[in-house]
């Protein structure tokens, strides 16, 4: 608003032939919306919201392999199908299966330090697109026909983290990787090791039960 302007009576609505509604019935309508789960887009998907005030580059998808670090883990799964269904509905009110209680702590830290923390959650509990946000992470990639999930850390971090979930061939992959930035991001990997021991390997077990 930093233009002087001056500001004439609009026939807009005339010439489209449309009757808006006013507030009340805005925000009402903003409510049914939420309860019925049929949100298209929301103030947590903007990368305003995360560290990353611009689109994430195409670049993070392809995930590295070297200079990283790695959890790798796999698991037999008696069916793939709701095995995937699983993947796609984690994070948000629907949580992280496993120690939710540490996801939460990790949340509070990150929000402490000017992090997004939890609080946007996910857009959608029953679907996920492309482009998302996933509490601290933000959906890369979500190949249905392929059966992969691809989430890139948002969270404020010494280094990129991505987790990363597939469903082949009678198995489900788990894969975190973690490229360190300088001593700092060293430090941090060794220093969170034991809480992802404990975290990943617990949830995969909970998917490959699903």
């Amino acid at each position: 608003m930093g233009v002087e302007i001056i500001g004439n009576k609009s026939n807009i609505n005339r010439l489209l032939d449309i009757e808006p509604m006013n507030y009340d019935e805005a925000v009402q309508f903003a409510f049914v919306k939420i309860k019925q789960n049929s949100i298209l887009s929301s103030w947590k998907d903007s990368f305003v919201s995360s560290r990353y005030k611009k689109r994430v580059s195409t670049k993070y998808v392809h995930v590295p392999k070297y200079g990283c670090f790695k959890d790798v883990k796999e698991r037999n799964v008696l069916d793939e199908d709701r095995t995937f269904a699983k993947i796609c509905a984690i994070g948000g009110e629907n949580g992280w299966y496993y120690g939710t209680f540490l996801w939460k702590i990790r949340g509070y830290m990150d929000k402490l330090v000017g992090g997004t923390g939890l609080r946007r959650g996910r857009t959608n509990k029953n679907t996920i697109r492309t482009g998302d946000a996933l509490d601290f992470w933000r959906v890369l990639l979500i190949d249905k026909k392929n059966k992969r999930l691809l989430l890139f850390a948002e969270m404020k971090l010494p280094g990129e983290a991505w987790l990363e979930f597939r469903v082949a061939k009678g198995k489900v992959y788990q894969r975190a990787v973690f490229r360190p930035r300088g001593l700092a991001g060293r430090l941090y990997w060794y220093s969170v090791l034991p809480f992802h021991g404990f975290i990943f390997k617990g949830m995969i077990n909970k998917l490959a039960n699903a």
